[in-house]
């Protein structure tokens, strides 16, 4: 017997039940990750997310789950439909609320859909708009996905495939950042170096941590820069101070912490995640300006870091043509969006056809700027 149902509280299914399906190499999917966002209070109904994580069953047992949220609004997603909801307001078309498969706060692309096997998570798809006209959803969006759950959607009716473009750094065996600089064109390698001892010339080294190696002064520390980042452009941090310290009790080997100090002082942060062969860059902030800070900080440390680790790549976040120059190259992500009203469906569908041809001559512009020599 096959069973589709969903959870409130991702609590209501054992750690071990939801981890057995997650696949190695990804932290953002954990329960440890996603339980530490709805304890802490960062996703919860008052601010606009409610779990929702969808559990496919069969014969008593989990077979597959697609971690989700029902959203009043589309904030923190990092793929934006805030025009299409503003169309639908003005049409008087219910855009919210609406199903969003994702990793909160999270735009890192990987598996959606964890399943026993292909077979599994096919089938929750296919019952997913029947739930959605029985929960009151205008539609279901999939963000960041991998490879196998984009074959797999692509061939599903009614599924909108929309394009996106970050910017990931490669590490090809490389001894050193020396090593590295070496592959780049004269005039880009000088602009590192400068850049680099405009921050030693500041007086600030780096100190590197693992989430068990931190106080909760130091964790103090962390979330004020954090929310220093938010507090800068008029906005409210996305994240609570408490969800810092259930992430360090929950999965402190996976976190990676640089702090940066002048004099004795701390004075800006970077937290990532390790997770696989890979490492990502998520929160950053600053308590004062330096000059290069911000690169040093979130760009050259993490590559440093991954070269010494031997991890073979840096997903340092999204947004960032000021990584392009810096070695990061171009990447196109997916997601994947199911809309019940056939209007709003249709117009999209065009939309996303002309955006898609845009991303891509965009990413194919951005890959002929990159900083390497040309051989």
């Amino acid at each position: 017997m096959i069973s589709l149902y969903s959870l409130a509280h991702i609590r209501d299914l054992p750690a071990a039940s939801w981890d057995a399906l997650v696949p190695a190499g990804q932290p953002f999917l954990r329960h440890a990750f996603l339980s530490a966002m709805e304890d802490s209070g960062s996703v919860v109904r008052a601010t606009g997310w409610a779990a929702e994580h969808l559990v496919l069953e069969r014969d008593g047992e989990v077979r597959a789950l697609l971690p989700a949220y029902r959203k009043w609004h589309s904030f923190g997603e990092y793929v934006f439909d805030h025009g299409w909801a503003d169309a639908c307001a003005r049409a008087g078309i219910a855009y919210y609320p609406k199903l969003l498969g994702a990793v909160p706060f999270s735009p890192v692309s990987g598996p959606r859909l964890l399943m026993q096997d292909a077979a599994d998570g096919l089938l929750l798809l296919q019952a997913l708009p029947e739930y959605l006209n029985k929960g009151g959803l205008s539609g279901a969006h999939i963000n960041f996905t991998d490879t196998a759950l984009d074959q797999t959607i692509a061939g599903l009716p009614g599924w909108l495939e929309r394009l996106g473009c970050q910017f990931h750094w490669r590490n090809r065996g490389y001894r050193d950042f020396q090593d590295f600089l070496d592959t780049l064109s004269s005039r880009k390698r000088k602009q590192m170096r400068k850049e680099r001892e405009q921050v030693v010339g500041h007086g600030i080294d780096f100190q590197w941590y693992r989430g068990d190696q931190l106080s909760e002064l130091q964790w103090d520390f962390v979330y004020l820069c954090y929310a220093n980042t938010y507090t800068i452009r008029g906005r409210a941090p996305y994240l609570t101070r408490e969800f810092f310290s259930l992430l360090a009790e929950r999965m402190p080997e996976a976190i990676r912490v640089v702090i940066a100090r002048q004099a004795g002082r701390d004075v800006a942060m970077a937290l990532s995640l390790a997770g696989g062969d890979s490492l990502f860059g998520r929160y950053w902030g600053g308590l004062d300006e330096f000059d290069r800070l911000h690169f040093e900080t979130c760009f050259y440390q993490g590559m440093d870091f991954a070269i010494a680790e031997g991890l073979q790549r840096f997903d340092a976040g999204a947004q960032g043509e000021h990584k392009l120059i810096r070695g990061f190259e171009p990447v196109i992500t997916r997601s994947w969006h199911y809309l019940l009203h056939p209007g709003l469906r249709e117009a999209v569908a065009e939309f996303l056809q002309q955006e898609g041809e845009g991303v891509r001559a965009y990413a194919e512009e951005a890959r002929s700027l990159l900083p390497y020599r040309q051989e």
